[in-house]
């Protein structure tokens, strides 16, 4: 019985003898930094002298050095675009192997620079409307609160008459059938703010005068700095003399810094000239967040950029205005909110 044994202790024996053996070497030769006297004792292959003593490059060498005299002196200029890309001129597909680099690379040719500054209204929202908004907006939910279940829009039949029976389920009491946008809590995420805004005009003279259109485009370039869009008829209606294709009505939509600009313009400049100005409808939202208000001949007029150069447009052909604000909001009780914290003012009674 001892025999099969044998062979396990004498492999014990023999592991523990080389473990021995082993950390007696290690302990021998081992060798710290802190006990290296030079760098003769790491490696005689290192050179112990430093590249930074070496001398500099003569005076000479530096006035002469003139890469700019040295290329005008070629006889055959480089060709501009030697090492730059060149994107395509056309889009030729998804699947083309030369795909055209996105609009926000400076190598693409629809690369637009900027912005290099924000308006100061964007500024102010983004520093100080914005927290404000979140917080006059907040809803505070327990923790561990649940809604309760909506309740069903259609109603059942109370079985009062035979005929009850297989009719379907009734509609909602009260009100239009048409379900509003559901209303999320207010995070840092969805903050109302604008989107867009279209500016409109549609000249009731242009029917039988094109003349008025004509300035209408002017009037609306000159305050947006956006080219004006020319709408026409989609079929002819008799009563109002206008026919098929006709150009009736020419708008303008503003993103970004003209918006903010335009917005701000109104709010600093053109308000405040308005003699009694109430301020807009109280219920000319749409329901979904989107406001519209409108000015009159006489106060396009005083618009900075028409004002100063009044002469170049006639007088009586100065068109008005209608100003649709579009919001990221889902009821118009946030969208007004919004623009009342940006200086527009409301009158009326408040339709949310």
């Amino acid at each position: 019985m001892a025999t099969p044994k044998l062979p396990l202790r004498l492999a014990s024996i023999s592991g523990k003898r080389s473990r021995q053996l082993l950390s007696q070497t290690s302990r021998n030769g081992q060798r710290n930094a802190s006990s290296l006297s030079g760098t003769a004792e790491v490696s005689e292959d290192v050179d112990p002298s430093s590249s930074l003593s070496a001398p500099g490059p003569s005076e000479d060498t530096i006035r002469s050095f003139d890469p700019i005299e040295r290329s005008r002196s070629r006889v055959t200029q480089l060709p501009p675009s030697r090492y730059r890309f060149r994107p395509p001129k056309y889009f030729r597909g998804p699947l083309h192997p030369h795909q055209p680099p996105p609009p926000s690379n400076p190598s693409s040719r629809l690369f637009v620079p900027g912005p290099f500054s924000l308006p100061r209204l964007q500024q102010t929202y983004v520093s100080t409307l914005r927290p404000d908004l979140m917080t006059l907006s907040y809803i505070h939910l327990p923790p561990g609160f649940r809604p309760p279940p909506p309740a069903p829009r259609l109603r059942s039949w109370d079985n009062s008459s035979p005929y009850h029976k297989n009719r379907p389920l009734r509609s909602p009491r009260g009100g239009s059938s048409e379900l509003s946008l559901l209303r999320k809590p207010i995070t840092f995420r969805n903050v109302p703010k604008v989107e867009r805004i279209t500016v409109h005009s549609f000249p009731k003279e242009v029917v039988s005068n094109s003349a008025y259109l004509h300035v209408a485009g002017l009037v609306l370039q000159s305050i947006t700095n956006v080219r004006a869009t020319v709408h026409r008829a989609r079929k002819s209606i008799a009563n109002y003399n206008v026919r098929e294709r006709q150009a009736i009505s020419v708008s303008c939509d503003l993103r970004g810094e003209d918006m903010y600009c335009f917005l701000a313009k109104l709010v600093d400049v053109v308000m405040p000239k308005i003699k009694e100005y109430k301020g807009a409808s109280g219920g000319s939202g749409d329901g979904s967040g989107n406001l519209a208000f409108g000015f009159s001949s006489e106060t396009v007029g005083g618009f900075p950029e028409i004002e100063v150069n009044y002469d170049m447009y006639p007088p009586k052909m100065i068109p008005y205005i209608d100003v649709i604000v579009h919001t990221t909001a889902t009821n118009d009780k946030d969208a007004r909110l919004l623009l009342s914290s940006m200086g527009v003012p409301f009158y009326g009674k408040h339709v949310n």
